[in-house]
């Protein structure tokens, strides 16, 4: 099934297949794409932190609210490049680095494309998120050799008014249309346990097999919590449906990485196994992510060897 047979229906009816049918149908479909001994690890940067003016409910580094995050400066190139290597020693195979910004002022546009091949230099993949992009925007960071670039839908084209107001959904669709226009990686999931339904969630997933292409990688969060935040109360998804919809996007997108990213820390190891079993193959790692705390580097290393994953990964192709 390609990404355009996807319907409201169907997606519901994996939803509600029973719990272990589902996994065995996703791991199925992952051991036909990839080898599912290897994760791929990833590093996430906050490269200009805080004074976002953007209301997005669940995030710390909005201006509307008073969340009590350090409001920080666009790093130097310097900066970047020590916690780059940094993040290549233990492991990481893409370096992605994250700014608070609306949209990336025009003055600081030329820094971000040196950024970019400076990190490169160190033979890792880029990947950047800077808020919304034009196409001459999107080109010129291709043209810098950015391979991916990080847009998130966050949730339903329904719920999504309920966290954000100050960009529209429609916002979000166009400037992944010039991500992929101008030839960059995509990188596009959401964000579970922001007081959605799982109507919501069928929408969201139906969302995102409805882009240009599927992404090649698709973080799926779960909501941390931030002090001063509208979303700071809110209880967190029921691990099982966490892990119900970690499946249905791996057979909905059997090609792309699919990454247990943001919430990560609040997980046992049995159920980020579950998550693994049901064909996630990629993870942020390092102790932070943007302003939200992460597994440390010790547990992470200590989970995949017990579970014989290899920090990296080897699609499988066929003929």
């Amino acid at each position: 099934m390609t990404e355009s047979n996807w319907t409201k229906e169907k997606i519901a009816a994996l939803f509600a297949l029973p719990f272990i049918r589902l996994l065995h149908q996703a791991q199925t479909v992952h051991q036909a794409h990839f080898n599912p001994d290897d994760i791929e690890l990833c590093s996430l940067l906050s490269i200009k932190t805080g004074a976002c003016p953007e209301d997005c409910g669940y995030c710390s580094q909005s201006g509307h609210y008073d969340t009590g995050i350090k409001t920080e400066k666009l790093y130097d190139i310097a900066t970047v490049i020590k916690f780059a290597k940094r993040a290549k020693e233990q492991g990481a195979k893409r370096f992605c680095m994250g700014a608070a910004w609306r949209t990336p002022p025009k003055k600081q546009f030329p820094h971000i494309i040196k950024m970019i091949q400076a990190v490169k230099e160190l033979g890792l993949e880029t990947c950047m998120t800077l808020g919304m992009l034009r196409q001459d925007e999107a080109n010129q960071l291709k043209a810098a050799g950015l391979d991916y670039y990080n847009h998130n839908l966050d949730t339903s084209p329904e719920h999504y008014p309920n966290i954000v107001t100050t960009r529209t959904y429609q916002d979000r669709l166009d400037t992944i249309a010039c991500i992929h226009q101008a030839g960059i990686n995509v990188c596009c999931g959401g964000i579970l346990g922001m007081g959605e339904t799982r109507e919501d969630r069928i929408s969201f997933l139906l969302q995102l097999a409805s882009l240009p292409s599927a992404p090649k990688s698709i973080p799926i969060n779960q909501l941390a919590p931030m002090k001063g935040t509208p979303l700071e109360n809110s209880p967190p998804i029921d691990v099982f449906e966490y892990i119900r919809s970690i499946a249905i996007t791996r057979i909905m997108f059997p090609k792309s990485m699919v990454r247990l990213s943001c919430g990560r820390e609040n997980m046992s190891e049995e159920a980020q196994t579950l998550c693994f079993i049901a064909g996630a193959n990629s993870i942020f790692i390092g102790d932070k992510l943007l302003t939200s705390s992460n597994i440390t580097q010790d547990k992470d290393e200590a989970l995949l060897f017990k579970l014989n994953l290899n920090p990296h990964h080897d699609e499988r192709t066929y003929s």
